[in-house]
């Protein structure tokens, strides 16, 4: 199956999003179908043998929808030098011409440029740039024009239009307004002038509305075009409530003006020429508004977008060139100097610094880095001058790879949304048929045309799909893109909805609870076995595991510079240990399962190995042709903030287990040390993800939180999988959340911004379904049938407005959320 994100643009509401999911839902060969409607974006599997990309866009533009193709091709501008006439221009627009992958080449003799159209996909800059200098033309800096945030430039001229709109209706709409209401309202100090005075001249006060609504309505014409034309196709929409209830006001205003023109000049009373004006005013300010508001939802990934450097010094032939961080490939050596922003990921060569990697992990206290350590793009360099092999570029480097897993996320579905997605894929429908019902039932009750008219323009003004539509949208995008913010990735709406009601965590003990990089504490030989000669046989049989405990004792073995022994064969048993044949002897280091596989006694060293289990350390056992020749003790430093993160889930209700490989009394010591009751010991790796089987077989919502391939499994059964930023990429891949610092208090807080994403989701649904449930029937004249109030439809329309405007703020509350320290 293949998955593929659309931008859609035309949508005006959650109806319209709801269409475009059914009628793509419903395309032969399409799997899934999901319409966001705050990031206009449509995720769609679909099996590309029976459908392709090019009729999906087909099917949304045919029920009158736009798709905005992502830009393939790039453009930049190439200042040349070396040209003496037109003649040069023309030889180097021929020779870049032909390049494959180059689309169009204009060169301007005259300001020394070459515009160059071309596919990044099949060459690059640096490949036209040879060409010119092959040409005997040199070639400087580019001046790239393709790094323009393309949709941030959409949405400001959006915006800036939305507003232009606005302030044209609003001049025309007060003194419309004005106009209206000043005959109606005696006491006002500012009269209108004789020659509009409606009971005198009735023709001309009429005439003049009409001039005043007819610019109102030319800046409201998406209303009309788009809401008409999504009735015809029987998918009515905001827009199609708008018209309707505007154009009834407007017609009738119509008939009126010609009764007048006939000499009804009491006709004068049925003028509601404001009414529409004002309701098509007051909605362009709650979508300039709405526009605004929807713009600030998605700061986050606008600020991680903006983070990256725009060049790079490359050491090319020995010498520093600046190059655009386009031109950088992998296994260019890249100079950065103090103060200076990582350009692109990679590893160091040369150099010692500390790097400030808060915009990756949220911490602010800089790493050290040296030789053979990664350094990643956007990090910013403190002091120390390094060079550095780049190893990703572009989309491959962490930064791209969260923007695009935080797009992911804000573009995907909560479970919680789909009932609002039902709601709204009926709403639309179901207000027109309560308008027309009210209209009709009040005018069978006996009340006049106009006062049904009223009713039901006010109805359908007052119904705001909008709200419905932008309440669980726009809490995810703000809740994941503050989760970035802090080095939380969550990856979509369901893994945060359910973080919410996780009830038990199950915390992997070596690299997640602990340091993850144990080291050697004790070393207890037996009779005739000297101290260093059992680290020297152990560190040389470890020399090829990348187990952390055998690392350990490595690093022991280096520290006293011990000569490490010609191993001839080197097995390892998964869960128990290694096998290996040094130098004649047959060696196995490992548990104690090992030991009592292969019915080695322990002897006198079961004292010492449960005094060692006993202080939370791991005795590894040395037996040496089958004989136990001692035990090397290695210990894992618990994290700083391990206790403290334990503590806070506890006192959060959740329920904390550790789950490891260690045998029970080393796994008990590490668990006693941070307050964890419940310990799954001596679990081989395959085990894992059983345990937490059996956890969900006891009723409960499981997390899991590990950091090593082996946890992966596990990871991928719980119901939410935590994988901590220190870890392996599988395992990051099959969690949920990835926490970008090895911090284990962002666990605590990763919970508790899904509770309060979940929260500002049901408070806005509240909000908006009450808003409805209560609006509609108040509109339809319920109050009035019990000597209450009439709603005017100016008031309905203004509250419709903010309806919409009041769901985005409360979701822009949780940019205040703060993590736990």
């Amino acid at each position: 199956m293949n998955k593929e994100t659309i931008k859609i643009s035309g949508m005006t509401c959650a109806a319209c999003a709801k269409r475009i999911e059914k009628v793509i839902g419903k395309l032969e060969g399409v799997s899934q179908a999901s319409v966001n409607f705050a990031t206009e974006k449509l995720s769609v599997e679909y099996d590309n043998q029976k459908i392709s990309t090019e009729k999906i866009k087909e099917a949304i533009e045919k029920v009158g929808y736009g798709v905005i193709e992502e830009e393939k091709m790039k453009t930049a501008t190439i200042p040349i030098e070396g040209m003496t006439c037109a003649a040069c221009a023309n030889r180097i627009e021929k020779v870049l011409g032909k390049m494959e992958g180059v689309l169009r080449v204009s060169v301007n003799f005259a300001t020394e440029k070459a515009t160059v159209e071309y596919n990044p996909q099949i060459t690059r800059l640096s490949a036209i740039k040879q060409v010119i200098e092959k040409t005997g033309y040199k070639a400087l800096n580019i001046e790239k024009k393709a790094s323009v945030d393309e949709d941030k430039l959409r949405k400001e001229k959006e915006i800036r239009t939305l507003w232009k709109k606005f302030i044209v209706s609003a001049i025309f709409a007060a003194p419309l307004l004005y106009l209206a209401m000043v005959p109606m309202i005696s006491w006002l100090p500012f009269p209108i002038p004789g020659f509009l005075e409606p009971m005198q001249f009735p023709l001309i006060y009429a005439l003049t509305q009409i001039g005043l609504v007819v610019p109102i309505i030319i800046a409201g014409n998406k209303f009309y075009t788009v809401g008409f034309k999504a009735l015809i196709q029987r998918s009515p929409n905001m827009d199609s409530l708008i018209a309707i209830g505007t154009t009834a006001a407007v017609a009738y205003s119509l008939y009126s003006t010609y009764q007048i023109s006939a000499g009804n000049f009491h006709a004068v009373d049925g003028l509601y020429f404001e009414t529409a004006g004002v309701i098509i005013t007051l909605i362009l300010l709650g979508k300039s508004l709405e526009a605004v508001s929807k713009g600030k939802t998605s700061e986050a990934i606008k600020k991680l977008m903006g983070l990256a450097p725009k060049t790079a010094i490359v050491i090319q032939d020995g010498k520093e060139v600046e190059v655009p961080i386009d031109e950088v490939e992998i296994g260019d050596v890249i100079l950065v100097k103090p103060g200076e922003k990582i350009p692109v990921d990679g590893e160091v060569i040369d150099g010692h610094t500390a790097i400030d990697e808060s915009m990756l992990t949220g911490e602010s206290i800089p790493v050290d880095k040296k030789a053979g350590d990664k350094v990643y793009a956007a990090s910013i360099n403190t002091n120390g001058m390094i060079r550095f092999k780049a190893t990703k570029v572009g989309d491959d480097t962490a930064l791209a790879q969260i923007v695009k897993l935080v797009e992911d996320a804000q573009s995907s579905k909560a479970p919680i949304a789909q009932m609002a997605d039902i709601v709204s894929g009926y709403f639309v429908p179901i207000v027109v048929a309560i308008a027309v019902l009210a209209f009709a039932g009040w005018l069978i009750a006996g009340q006049s045309l106009v006062f049904a008219l009223t009713i039901f323009i006010s109805v359908l003004v007052i119904a705001c799909p909008c709200a419905l539509g932008l309440a669980t949208p726009t809490a995810i995008m703000v809740g994941t893109g503050k989760g970035a913010e802090y080095g939380i990735l969550i990856k979509g709406g369901e893994a945060l909805e359910t973080t919410h009601k996780i009830n038990t965590i199950v915390f992997d003990k070596t690299g997640t609870i602990t340091e993850g990089k144990p080291e050697v504490t004790d070393i207890v030989p037996v009779a005739g076995m000297t101290r260093e000669r059992l680290l020297q046989i152990a560190a040389s049989g470890e020399k090829g595991s990348e187990h952390p405990l055998g690392q350990a004792i490595v690093r022991g073995a280096e520290k006293e510079n011990l000569e490490f022994l010609r191993v001839e064969k080197f097995e390892a048993i998964p869960g128990h240990g290694i096998e290996n044949n040094i130098e004649g002897m047959n060696v196995l280091i490992g548990n104690k399962k090992l030991m009592d596989e292969r019915d080695i006694s322990l002897g006198e060293l079961t004292i010492e190995s449960d005094r060692l289990a006993g202080e939370g350390k791991t005795p590894m056992y040395i037996a040496v042709n089958n004989k136990i020749s001692g035990i090397i003790a290695v210990a894992d430093v618990v994290k700083e903030n391990s206790a403290k993160a334990i503590k806070k889930l506890q006192s959060m209700g959740i329920e904390v287990a550790m789950i490891t490989g260690d045998n029970r009394k080393t796994a008990e010591a590490i668990a006693k040390q941070v307050g964890i009751d419940r310990v799954l010991a001596e679990v081989l790796p395959q085990d894992k993800s059983n345990e937490v089987k059996k956890l969900q077989a006891e009723g409960k919502k499981v997390a899991m939180v590990g950091d090593g391939i082996n946890d992966a499994p596990a990871l991928a059964q719980a119901d939410i999988g935590i994988a901590i930023g220190s870890g392996t990429d599988v395992a990051m891949e099959s969690a949920d959340i990835v926490l970008m610092k090895s911090d284990l208090m962002d666990v605590p807080t990763a919970i508790q911004l899904s509770k309060s994403t979940i929260r500002n989701i049901k408070e806005n649904l509240f909000w908006a379904f009450g808003y409805n449930v209560a609006g509609i029937p108040i509109a339809a004249g319920v109050l009035y049938l019990f000597g209450g109030p009439l709603l005017n439809p100016i008031f309905a329309a203004a509250a419709m407005s903010l309806s919409s405007v009041s769901v985005l703020s409360n979701a822009l509350r949780l940019k205040r959320f703060k993590p736990y320290k």
